[in-house]
């Protein structure tokens, strides 16, 4: 990960207002729908994500540590045994490992979220994991893995009602279309010499 400082463009004694104001005019410069139908929209969209990830470690590190504290050292000391670790481990399936780290961290942050939701996904509660997941969004609108994931989700979820709904037919099936469809079928079946449906 570059230093967040440098993505966003700020000093790194820069006051949280002056923080936010270089982030959202990076959001708004790289933001989807000014790269709409762009050969660059992947480019921009790897970027938005870049800037996302560095304004919440920024922001985090405000919270817990005072500007002028914050060097290479607490950064990688707060971040890559925190965050970063929690995403390797559930990259690599070690759930125990990254629940535990995860539990160990206090700010609970959109990127928080969202890991706890995709540790949740990965156990298979998914319920759970959509609130999470729907959280991290809400913390963080413009993070586009964070709503690819949710999108994901909600997918899944409409898929299972659906077919719950329609009793495993597609388009809700009942009993009388089956009805018919024997019928049908047998009709002409006996039209051809056949007989679908032996009469007693």
């Amino acid at each position: 990960m570059k230093d967040p400082y440098k993505v966003l463009n700020v000093n790194k004694n820069a006051s949280k207002e002056e923080i936010k104001r270089a982030y959202k005019m990076l959001v708004k410069k790289y933001h989807p729908d000014q790269y709409r139908n762009n050969p660059l929209s992947d480019l921009a969209e790897e970027k938005l994500r870049e800037i996302n990830e560095a304004y919440n470690k920024i922001m985090s590190s405000k919270d817990t540590f005072k500007s002028n504290s914050y060097n290479n050292d607490s950064y990688n000391n707060n971040y890559n045994n925190g965050l970063d670790k929690v995403r390797y481990h559930i990259e690599r399936n070690n759930l125990f490992e990254a629940e535990k780290l995860l539990e160990s961290v206090s700010i609970k942050n959109a990127e928080w979220n969202f890991l706890k939701g995709v540790l949740l996904l990965k156990k298979g509660w998914y319920n759970e994991a959509y609130n999470y997941l729907k959280t991290a969004v809400r913390l963080d609108p413009t993070n586009m893995e964070y709503k690819k994931v949710l999108n994901n989700v909600n997918m899944r979820n409409t898929g299972y009602r659906n077919i719950g709904n329609d009793r495993g037919y597609p388009g809700g099936t009942s009993a009388c279309d089956i009805c018919s469809c024997l019928i049908c079928t047998d009709c002409c079946c006996e039209c051809m010499g056949g007989d679908f449906l032996a009469c007693p």
